[in-house]
């Protein structure tokens, strides 16, 4: 289930904002300009579908919001508990980084939790299969999968060389873990 905990960031272990409900969660986070949205579609490809099924099953929400933002192309990302170099992987998305692009993703199916870090709060949210998010350039965040990750999402991008994180070299993430 989607849900959003937003902390101060001085305070990791008590959070001041607590939401399950999408429409809410959407609500607290366009205050700081992230889109958030849930995607009913007619059919949900399997887990295991080809990647040009799972792009065609969301055909009409990728040419929409592909038109809104401008973005060229999108793929899909597939990550499993034997995924090779996840462990790896999961070290450079753990760490407090920016885009020079919106950092948009949807999720097909498992889930994730996209911890953004914006004017002194930290929002941990939780997107699960049906959602969308979009957090715009320049937003400090990282991204947690969990130490066995079972998730597949489209990924959306402007910048035809992908995923590309500016490192802020800040330690927040290592005392804002995701939670279970």
């Amino acid at each position: 289930m989607s849900r959003l905990r937003v902390y101060a960031d001085d305070n990791p272990g008590t959070p001041i904002v607590q939401l399950g409900d999408p429409a809410r969660i959407a609500m607290e986070l366009s205050v700081i300009g992230v889109r958030f949205e849930r995607w009913d579609a007619p059919v949900v490809p399997p887990r295991d579908a080809a990647e040009a099924e799972v792009l065609e099953a969301y055909r009409p929400y990728l040419d929409q919001l592909m038109g809104e933002t401008g973005a060229g192309s999108a793929d899909v990302l597939r990550v499993g508990p034997q995924t090779q170099g996840w462990a790896q992987a999961r070290g450079k998305y753990l760490s407090e980084h920016t885009h020079s692009e919106d950092e948009v993703r949807f999720f097909v199916h498992g889930q994730g939790d996209f911890i953004l870090h914006v004017n002194g709060r930290v929002y941990d949210v939780r997107c699960t299969a049906g959602d969308l998010i979009s957090v715009p350039a320049g937003i400090p965040h990282w991204f947690d999968g969990g130490e066995t990750p079972d998730f597949v999402t489209l990924r959306i991008f402007t910048n035809p060389d992908g995923w590309i994180a500016q490192y802020t070299g800040s330690d927040i993430a290592v005392r804002f873990p995701a939670e279970a």
